[in-house]
């Protein structure tokens, strides 16, 4: 491999989501969910930075050099975007950059259930997108906020770090926001958000107490939020959240949430036996008995829920890996492994 050029080329032309440069070992690119190695012979210290260094300009260069650790979201020459991660390793240059689409995938190119569609449509409240990471939270936030840039008249404000989807306005008007670039926080711009006459705010991650706590509170105030969240299944969620929480506070947050969470999409991203990829989902709509559950302490009878709410838009995540099974677009195999999560 020459240069990064013909690298992402490749990577283009294999499909893949990821690249890893790493010296002293292959170039790797994760296809179908698997790192495979597309080089021969491992690459040299001097390669692996010359490959690592390719999309930066020389202050970034620079930045990496003095931090240490560098993210980045960039473009090439063709409006291919890329988000890239450069790090030192044992003293070595070496980065992972993930190929995104210039453009976010509307929902129904996701496949993604009637409801979701629905969900976005809220006018204030919580709107929740989680899985554990590389599930594709991201693409599906974007296909939220797609959603309501073509169906709304809304001002959405996004908090990201970094921007990976590029919004054109159509009916809304979106404002994109960088952490790093054009505010210094996810809780500083979501402070400056709630002054800037929005109807709907998207948070790129709830990972810190006083992001979830301001998000929860402008739910609550009459905003719109989407965000993600990294948890394993939905019935673990106000454990992840409380974990965040100072001694003291933790039925404050179960309040808060049961008063303006409007769902949770929970998904898995799942490689198809066509080479493409497909998201199993699991959805939890808050009713008012999700709402009294949330309350206590008996989180574990989410699930329950869950199963006997298909009449409000719910479907559990066997339901939903069911229909890619019947459908043909992945094996009992993947199928049994992924519902071993959720029995």
């Amino acid at each position: 491999m020459a240069d990064i050029k013909s690298v992402l080329e490749l990577a283009r032309t294999r499909k893949a989501t990821d690249i890893h440069i790493l010296a002293l070992a292959p170039l790797l690119m994760r296809i179908e969910g698997e790192l495979i190695p597309v080089s021969k012979e491992p690459l040299t210290k001097t390669l692996a930075r010359e490959l690592s260094y390719g999309l930066l300009k020389p202050e970034q260069i620079s930045q990496f050099e003095e931090k240490l650790d560098f993210d980045i979201m960039t473009s090439d020459a063709d409006r291919n975007r890329y988000r890239i991660n450069l790090s030192y390793n044992d003293g070595a240059v070496g980065a992972v950059i993930r190929l995104l689409p210039s453009a976010p995938l509307p929902l129904e190119r996701l496949r993604l259930p009637e409801v979701v569609g629905r969900l976005t449509q809220a006018r204030k409240g919580l709107l929740l997108i989680t899985g554990a990471t590389s599930q594709g939270k991201s693409t599906t936030m974007a296909g939220m906020i797609d959603f309501i840039n073509r169906h709304s008249r809304k001002h959405v404000v996004t908090i990201e770090d970094p921007i990976e989807y590029v919004h054109e306005n159509k009916k809304s008007i979106i404002r994109q926001r960088e952490v790093g670039k054009d505010t210094e926080s996810f809780t500083r711009g979501l402070r400056a958000a709630l002054r800037q006459d929005p109807d709907v705010i998207a948070i790129g991650e709830m990972r810190d107490y006083d992001t979830i706590k301001t998000c929860l509170a402008a739910a609550e105030t009459g905003v719109m939020v989407i965000s993600t969240l990294h948890i394993i299944s939905i019935d673990k969620i106000i454990e992840r959240l409380l974990a965040y929480a100072p001694d003291g506070s933790d039925g404050h947050i179960r309040v808060l949430l049961a008063e303006c969470l409007i769902g949770v999409v929970h998904q898995e991203l799942l490689p198809t036996l066509d080479g493409g990829k497909r998201v199993a989902t699991e959805i939890l709509v808050a009713t008012d008995a999700v709402r009294n559950v949330m309350r206590k302490r008996g989180t574990f009878h989410l699930r329950n829920l869950i199963t006997t709410g298909q009449r409000y838009g719910m479907t559990t995540m066997k339901i939903s890996l069911d229909q890619l099974r019947d459908e043909g677009a992945i094996d009992t195999e993947m199928h049994a492994r992924i519902l071993e999560n959720y029995s």
